[in-house]
């Protein structure tokens, strides 16, 4: 179990990383303790699932790229027409990310 929490602290550190952002700035953006990602991205603190969605949100990614779970990301099927140089694996992304949201709001009764 404490190797799936390590990657998923790993693949919190790297997307940050990819996109060039510290800890520190990744804490000011989530409202989070800069400890306290220090000790997610470690693998030494289990993130809650609100904390990850923090996270994806300000790092720009889904929650399933983080998590690894995903009841969603499998099974949607994007169909749209890019236009201007749109990037459609950038659609596709922010789509499974509302989808996930809207599951997990569904999970906990909130609408």
């Amino acid at each position: 179990m404490a190797a799936t929490f390590a990657s998923v602290g790993a693949r919190i550190e790297s997307a940050r990383e990819r996109i060039g952002i510290s800890q520190r700035a990744l804490a000011h953006k989530t409202g989070l303790s800069q400890s306290t990602l220090s000790r997610i991205e470690s693998g030494e603190r289990i993130p809650k699932m609100s904390e990850i969605i923090l996270i994806a949100g300000s790092i720009g990614c889904s929650v399933s790229e983080i998590s690894e779970h995903s009841a969603v990301r499998d099974r949607v099927i994007c169909f749209a027409r890019a236009e201007n140089g749109s990037d459609m694996s950038g659609l596709r992304r922010e789509l499974v990310h509302l989808l996930e949201l809207d599951a997990y709001l569904d999970e906990y009764g909130i609408s």
